[in-house]
Formats: structure tokens, sequence, C-alpha cells
């Protein structure tokens, strides 16, 4: 007889470390024969709505389980919070689910276990639970968790766009965006991980009449981004339920969730009726499947922490004045963007907006050391509360070497004019400053003071040798009033008696960014810094994307390099908070189109050249002089290869 109980005793221990191993179905052992998980009533975060007297409900020192078919099965040590079958627990009262648990309980407060199951890590060593760290430690533990929950639903309050989904807009149109890996400085851009098709999450079920919240496992059908389109387990092919949600969102958990959260998990109402037994149901669907990882949530928050704080001074891009500099002071952070605002504006409207990584922003005395122009503040002393950024905060450029052969005053090259990024222009290399940095000019059309110039870096993706716009089949820019069309480098080298950049001297890293034609993002309009649109890349030449803004003329598509810190997933706006801007509507493109060919662009020192509308208005202005569009060729290279990426240059 006691042989007969400990062989009992040793099966039953064997079932549940079966049981534990897959880990991520700890949460469905709180499923009886028929359905859903445990809720624990004191437990949960949330004020719970007491459950309907219509649904079966067991309840055992403290702890709620309710179960459709009124069957119990299942219990919850209250030990470890280890969730299993309840015959095979400890003891007439099945309060434990090993004697180790039931010894270490008696030595430890009941306090102390219910806070080891509200912290929703139960141990695969039962008896060591509470053993290896004072209370007070969990406490403190437990209480940065909360934190860190809050601080997380603070961050990731979304902005509906009046009128545009996502979801609605890529299922209609069977549209594909480009997945978070390619955008390394955005939110979970460097730790995404296997997220994909296919994996399982716990979600809020909507398709249910209970007054209290309940959740319900679902499977990403797709991918666009953040934002993943979700379909309930047991709806197989049926697809009248699906949703698109935010992945990021503070409402989607990895697999087991509910179970350590006490959080009760309940079918859709629509298929209740479909299986008897939904706990061998979920095990069967489940096994072998991915989740999301445990501490998912928890690297959502620490992306979305930001070392730029409001009030910190810098030096950013003049934008009347693109030859300098001026202080601004961060106004506000949003998903890394900033808003800084000049130091001279008093009523704070004076503003320019950029990513934290952006190459427009630098540390107070970055302009002096590399002998930029700077325009100086009248505001003699700091204000009070303003203080420099640390030098550290900022994008390191690469180390060049300018002691042999290297860049000089005079030498033509192209490069993507700033005041028209859709075009790529003659240029003129006008001052080589310190630390790898150089001052460019667009020929025939720059300012006689110089006003216009721009500063890039000789590592700059936006600066390309003599040739490439030929080899890559991109329509040049000549210079403005230059007659002798086509243009060609050759004639025009000789014509100005100067000499070509050599070749060897341009950045030709080619990373594996990950991007394809006709991929839909989120991107800044440059002209218009403080607008994020939603746009599609239209070509790529090696690291150069094309962007369009969907609804609007290709007159403002950019060129952006594929590591710009402007380009942000689809869900991006939705996820840090930011306005998006929704494709234009038809009349304003009917209003685009008329224009086009009633009036031309006049080109703006400002650094806000022609810029799209908002939701509330049109931009008028058109380019100034002819209109060049890009030849379609297979010289766009959506392989990130560097072949054929520049020419020989002419005798």
């Amino acid at each position: 007889m006691e042989n007969t109980k400990e062989l009992t005793e040793r099966s039953s221990q064997v079932e549940r470390k079966h049981r534990d191993s897959f880990g991520m179905f700890d949460g469905y052992d709180s499923c009886s024969e028929d359905t859903s998980s445990s809720s624990s009533s004191d437990e949960s975060e949330e004020e719970v709505a007491p459950l309907p007297s219509s649904l079966p409900i067991i309840k055992n020192n403290g702890q709620v389980y309710t179960y459709p078919d009124g069957k119990s099965g299942m219990a919850t040590c209250e030990m470890c919070g280890m969730v299993g079958v309840r015959d095979a627990f400890y003891s007439k009262t099945k309060r434990f689910c090993s004697v180790s648990c039931s010894r270490s309980y008696s030595s430890n407060s009941k306090k102390a276990s219910i806070l080891a199951r509200l912290q929703g890590k139960p141990p695969t060593k039962k008896a060591k639970v509470l053993q290896k760290q004072p209370l007070v430690a969990k406490l403190a533990a437990y209480a940065q968790y909360q934190a860190t929950l809050q601080n997380q639903a603070k961050t990731k309050a979304a902005v509906p766009v009046e009128g545009f989904s996502w979801g609605n807009y890529i299922n209609s149109n069977s549209f594909t965006a480009a997945p978070v890996t390619c955008f390394k400085h955005a939110p979970m851009g460097t730790c995404w991980g296997d997220i994909a098709e296919g994996v399982r999450v716990e979600v809020p079920n909507t398709d249910c009449s209970l007054p209290t919240k309940v959740f319900w496992i679902a499977g990403i059908v797709k991918l666009a981004g953040y934002n993943a389109l979700l379909r309930y387990e047991g709806f197989e092919n049926d697809s009248s339920l699906d949703f698109w949600c935010n992945i990021c969102g503070s409402d989607i958990h990895p697999v087991g969730w509910c179970a350590t959260s006490g959080k009760p998990l309940v079918p859709p109402r629509s298929i209740q009726h479909k299986y008897t037994n939904w706990k061998a149901f979920l095990v069967k669907r489940l096994t072998g499947a991915k989740t999301l990882p445990p501490d998912f949530s928890q690297k959502v928050s620490e992306s979305m922490q930001y070392p730029f704080k409001t009030s910190m001074r810098v030096e950013v891009v003049d934008k009347t004045h693109l030859c300098r500099t001026r202080v601004a002071v961060v106004d506000s952070v949003v998903g890394g963007r900033l808003r800084l605002v000049y130091e001279e504006s008093e009523d704070k409207t004076d503003d320019f907006w950029c990513h934290m990584y952006s190459p427009l922003i630098h540390h107070i005395g970055w302009s002096r050391s590399i002998g930029h122009r700077f325009k100086r503040s009248d505001i003699t002393k700091k204000q009070d509360g303003h203080f420099d950024a640390p030098p550290h905060l900022f994008t390191k450029v690469k180390e060049v070497d300018a002691a042999g052969e290297w860049f000089k005053e005079g030498m033509k090259l192209e490069a993507i004019d700033p005041l028209n990024l859709s075009a790529i222009c003659v240029a003129t290399i006008r001052k080589v400053l310190a630390d790898g940095y150089l001052m460019i000019g667009i020929d025939g059309s720059e300012a006689a003071d110089g006003s216009d110039w721009f500063c890039y870096h000789a590592t700059s993706p936006s600066i390309f040798p003599v040739g490439f716009c030929e080899i890559n089949m991109i329509e040049l820019t000549p210079p403005r009033g230059y007659a002798k069309l086509p243009f060609k480098w050759f004639d025009y080298l000789r014509e100005t008696d100067s000499i070509a950049a050599p070749v060897k001297l341009f950045n030709k890293e080619v990373p594996n960014h990950g991007f394809h034609v006709g991929m839909k993002l989120e991107a800044v309009d440059l002209m218009e810094p403080r607008l994020v649109c939603v746009a599609t890349v239209t070509r790529i030449i090696h690291r150069l994307l094309r962007i369009h803004f969907d609804g609007w003329e290709d007159e403002y598509d950019q060129w952006v390099d594929c590591e710009s810190p402007d380009l942000y997933p689809v869900g991006w706006c939705q996820l840090t908070g930011y306005q998006l801007q929704p494709p234009a509507p038809q009349s304003s493109r009917d209003s685009q189109s008329s224009s086009s060919k009633q009036k031309k662009k006049a080109k703006s020192q400002q650094y806000k050249g022609h810029k799209k509308m908002t939701s509330l208005q049109l931009k008028e202005e058109l380019l100034d002089g002819e209109e060049y569009s890009f030849l379609q060729g297979t010289s766009d290279q959506e392989s990130n290869g560097s072949a054929s990426y520049y020419i020989k240059q002419e005798p």
C-alpha cells in the first residue's frame, strides 16, 4: 500500500514535470476540461466586476476559478503559484503542489507567498521560492515592476487619425510594410526577435458578454510594422472577427501571462460550442508554437526611454540660414523626436523638429570646434533650468583620415539638395572643415553670401561621386540656367576648369537594410519636419531610398538613406503618441495637379521648402524651373550589394 502511494506520487511528479516543460502552456492548465483560466479577485491589477451567477465558481483560499462546464480539475499552489491538475497536488486540501512547498509555506508568511504569485514568476525549484531573498527585496522588486507597468501605460497612449486605419489601408490594397528590424533607431528595432506570422499571444476577448475583462489566445495572421492582424484560436479559417492591434500595446501579452497574473482566459462566445475540451484543444494547437518573450513588455518600455530631456541646450541648423547653427532648447521629446525651440524665441513658436540621432544637431561648442558658422545668441547667460546636453548623447560620426588625399575646395560631386530632397544635383565643395565635415553648395542656385551652403560629413550617404546618377539611371539635376543639355560631366568639368572629388573618398558601405520596393512605412516630411506621413518606398539604389508620400505628386518625393532616423515602422505614431498624417484626399490631389500646371515652385532658403498640406491645408508652392522625373529602369538595386555603385571618371 505504501509502495503504491509512493508510485502514485512519483507518477504525479513526472506528469507535472512533463506538463511544466511546455512552459508557455502553464496558463492553460487553469482551463478545466472545457475552458477558461483562473482569475484572482484580490490579486488582479484592476478591480474586477463580480462574475455572473450563471458561471460555476470554485473558491479556494482566496483563489477564484471559473469553468463554463462547472468541472473543477485545476489548482494553484499557494507557495510557488504553480498551476496544475488538482488531483496531483499534495495534501487533502490540495493547497500545494509538492511536499517541499508545503514545508516552505509553514516557514514563510502567507503575505510572502501571495507576493510571489503577484510577481508572476513561478520558480522551477519550488522549495527555494522565497528563501533566496528577504521579503523587503521582494517588495521592492514588485513595486518597481508595478511602476514599470504604469509608466508603460502612459507612454502607449494611442493617437487616432480620423478616417484613417493602417489595417484597413493595408488589407484593402494588399500592401506590405517594412519590418521593424529595418529601423534600428525605433523602439524594439534591435530586439524584435522572431516575432512573425504564427506567433501566439494573449489578448482581450471582445467576443464575450461577461462584465469583467477576460482574455483569449490569438495568432498573428499578418504583420505590418508594429501592427499585427490577429485571429482568435478556434476560428480556423474564419476571418470574421480578425482585428488589428499594435503588438507593443499594453493589452498584448505572451502566452501564460493570464495564469501568472490571475486573469480569466475565456474562449470567444461565437465558438464556445465548438469544443467540449478546450484545454486539450489548446495544448494540441499550441504545442511547438512560439509566443512573445516573457520580458517583451519590459523591453518595449526600456526601448522607449530617451536620454534627451526637456531644457537641454543643443546646437542645431538654422532653418533660415542653412550655413550656420544656432542654440536651441529641447521643449519636448516624443518617440525620440525632439521639438527644439531656438533660444531667442520668446513666445516659443520659432521651433525645429528632428530626431535625437539626426546629423543636424550637435553638442554646445561643436561649431567652434570644427570651424562651422554659428549665430551667437543675444542671451548672454543660460536661462534658469537650462543646461547643456552631454556630448556623449549625440550620434558619433566615423573618424576619417584627412592627412593624405582628401577633399579640397572647388571639387565637384553630386549631392541631395537639402532644399529640394527629390533632386540630386551638381554640387561643389565650398569649404573643408575639421573632423571630416564639408560645406557643400548646389551649383547654379547658390546665394551670393553662401547662406545656403549645407554641412555634410565626408561619410554622409547624401553625397556621391561624379557619375553616380548616370550609372544608377537617376536623373541628375544640372545647374540652374545651364543650357548645354543633356548634361555631361566631362564637358562641365572642362568648362568650369574643375576636378571631380576622388571616388575612393566617398562612403561605399551598403548595409543589409531589408527594404524592398512597395513597402509601406511612416516617414518624416523633411521639408516640414513636424509632419510624419504615410509613405511608400518606390526606388532602392543600394542604400538610397526614394520615399513617396501616399496621395501626393511625385515632386514631393524625397531621397533618404536607409538608416535615416526619420523613417519609422507602420504603427510608430500610434505607439509613441505622435500624430500621423494620412494620405492626401482626392480633392487635394486634384488641387495639386491643377497647381502644378499653373505655377512653378519658388526655392526657399529656409529648411522648410515645398511642403505638403496637413489635414486642413494645401501648400501651393511648386518647384522652380523644369520638372525632372527620374528614369525607371533596371538599375534599381534592391539587393544590398555595392556592385556598379560608381562609374569610372572620364579623363
